[in-house]
């Protein structure tokens, strides 16, 4: 436990030492959700009807920005090749980098929420769901991440066969996050798309470390 924190605590500083990680994926995503008034004006009805999407959308597309360095820095370097040679075995490797790369983007954009629902005229009753439906949903979208990012490790600029592999993946996340807010806000029961939510992220968490450490492996011989 004690191998695992510390590559958590390593990554962690690494993303802020860096200046990249959580920061940039920050800014981005309140630079996007900025951006959507401007685009479909500033109706409050018409930006209440898609603020849910809108934050899941944004959110999305930032933990995505972050991922390509995942594993390629320390692939690059030979430090994946130290870790596996640790006392860690592969896939706690994978789940201690995608811990840390929520815990610098996802948890983030999930306390940034609130501030980018009131811009977008998000239903009072829909707050509370919508950051529950982060929380549950972002780690999700860390670890289906972290299996991409395993598969172009060894691929030079592979940003974007990143993004082409990943973001199917994201659709269920996407839906049911942004419907368990969208149900709160018409004075429906979220629990029913939080309970498919909290399925799919718990899904994740038993395939994704296995899938991603078997890529990681491919790409260390």
């Amino acid at each position: 436990m004690s191998a695992f924190l510390a590559l958590v605590r390593r990554d962690l500083a690494l993303a802020f030492r860096i200046g990249g990680g959580g920061l940039l994926s920050l800014g981005f995503f309140l630079l996007a959700a900025l951006l959507i008034p401007l685009g479909v004006g500033p109706e409050g009805q018409a930006l209440a009807r898609i603020a849910a999407g809108v934050v899941w959308v944004c959110a999305l597309l930032a933990c995505l920005l972050s991922l390509d360095r995942l594993f390629q820095a320390d692939l690059e370097d030979g430090s994946l090749d130290q870790l596996a040679l640790g006392p860690l075995p592969m896939e706690a490797i994978v789940l201690a980098k995608a811990a840390a790369h929520w815990i610098s983007t996802g948890l983030p954009l999930t306390l940034a929420a609130p501030a980018i629902g009131v811009m977008l005229n998000l239903d009072p009753q829909a707050f509370g769901p919508l950051l529950l439906a982060l929380l549950i949903g972002t780690p999700a979208l860390s670890l289906v991440g972290a299996v991409g990012a395993g598969l172009t490790a060894g691929v030079r600029r592979g940003g974007l066969l990143l993004s082409v592999l990943v973001l199917p993946l994201y659709v269920p996340t996407l839906i049911f996050g942004a419907q368990a807010a969208d149900r709160a806000a018409t004075g429906l029961d979220p629990t029913p798309a939080l309970a498919f939510l909290g399925a799919v992220t718990a899904l994740a968490a038993g395939v994704a470390p296995f899938a991603a450490a078997a890529a990681l492996r491919v790409n260390l011989r």
